[in-house]
């Protein structure tokens, strides 16, 4: 059976925190925890799930500033792009900066690549290097469906005027990196609600067929 997933809305960023699922071995990979990691324990204990992955799409305090609390709670391998750890330093600025506190990225984390693969239970999670967002930005793809954090959302991209970002790597990202996945990929973003690449590809004002990007 393929890899099922649930989305959690939280936080006042409205941010989606998804859990894929091995249905066979009940084991789960948590995505992007940013803010109320006690829901996302509560949904994963509800579940009678085996937390194997904890996974950052990047290293943004919205994303990243509940999965040691998961962590802590569940356990599980902690997994982020090494280019995003030199941003370590920064995230809690980001934090500060809109009043939330301090917070630590979980214990012993592991360096996801381009290309590589990860298993959770009987399927499997390809990595893909999207940076423009931020340098270490990743989307995670399995069969028909992808996971693409900020870098692109339904009639929308990622933001390039954070430290870090880069318009040229986005655009080359989208372009030349998740469009050629095919336009039949469902997208689910880090904010918004799901997409297609078919439907991006032919309508997002930014990056679509009518934006005049080379």
């Amino acid at each position: 059976m393929p890899l099922v997933h649930r989305t959690l809305h939280l936080g006042p960023l409205d941010n989606n925190v998804y859990l894929l699922v091995c249905p066979v071995r009940r084991q789960v990979a948590v995505v992007d925890v940013g803010f109320e990691p006690e829901a996302v324990i509560e949904a994963v204990r509800d579940a009678g799930l085996e937390v194997t992955l904890l996974l950052n799409t990047h290293a943004h305090y919205d994303h990243v500033a509940g999965m040691r609390t998961v962590q802590q709670a569940l356990g599980g391998e902690y997994w982020l792009h090494p280019l995003d750890r030199a941003m370590v330093p920064t995230f809690n600025a980001q934090g500060l900066a809109l009043q939330f506190p301090p917070v630590t990225l979980p214990d012993d984390p592991h360096d996801l690549a381009d290309g590589q693969t990860l298993a959770i239970g009987d399927q499997t999670l390809r990595v893909i290097h999207t940076p423009g967002h931020t340098p270490g930005h990743v989307s995670f793809v399995a069969d028909r469906e992808m996971w693409s954090g900020d870098v692109l959302f339904a009639g929308s991209i990622g933001r390039t005027d954070l430290p870090g970002g880069s318009w040229p790597e986005l655009e080359r990202s989208i372009r030349h990196t998740l469009f050629p996945l095919g336009d039949a990929m469902h997208v689910f973003p880090g904010h918004g609600p799901p997409t297609t690449i078919g439907q991006e590809r032919r309508t997002n004002p930014f990056v679509g067929e009518g934006a005049g990007i080379a």
